[in-house]
């Protein structure tokens, strides 16, 4: 099973998380972004125009211009994130049949992978910028308390 993120998602997660580090109080460039967070420069404009469209980040232009937070960090989700650029996350296909899912009835695992889909959904709409943006430090005893940290995948920087 497979859960990823496409390349716009992975770099919207990132360049969100550049700009909910604290003290981001002034507009952060889309170079410094990219820089921060190992993404293309070519591709982080259309990547930042998407999150501008959903009103999670807002930009000034000119010499001084970039881009900060629309909101408080402990006010955007991961989900609100990713659906900015991905779209709707909610699955509207079988897993098993590859179609619409009730189009002939619904399949024997229709009820666990919708259940599935929604504990990852409310996860994610759960888990703030705040909570992802400074992971705490990792307990001696290897436990994983604290804040989640997302996986994001190491995508190569194609420059």
């Amino acid at each position: 099973m497979r859960l990823e993120l496409t390349r716009r998602g992975d770099y919207a997660v990132r360049a969100m998380l550049a700009l909910a580090q604290p003290g981001r109080e002034r507009p952060t460039s889309v170079r410094e972004i990219a820089t921060l967070m190992d993404i293309p420069v070519a591709f982080l404009p259309q990547v930042m125009a998407a999150l501008v469209r959903a009103g999670l980040v807002v930009s000034w232009t000119g010499r001084t211009g970039g881009y900060l937070l629309a909101r408080r960090r402990e006010a955007i989700s991961l989900l609100e994130v990713i659906e900015a650029v991905e779209g709707d996350s909610r699955r509207t296909s079988c897993v098993l049949r590859g179609g619409p899912c009730g189009r002939d009835g619904y399949c024997s695992a229709h009820g666990v992978f919708r259940d599935a889909q929604a504990a990852m959904l409310d996860r994610l709409s759960g888990a703030t910028l705040a909570d992802v943006a400074l992971p705490e430090e990792p307990d001696p005893a290897g436990r994983a308390e604290g804040p989640m940290v997302p996986m994001v995948p190491t995508v190569p920087n194609r420059r």
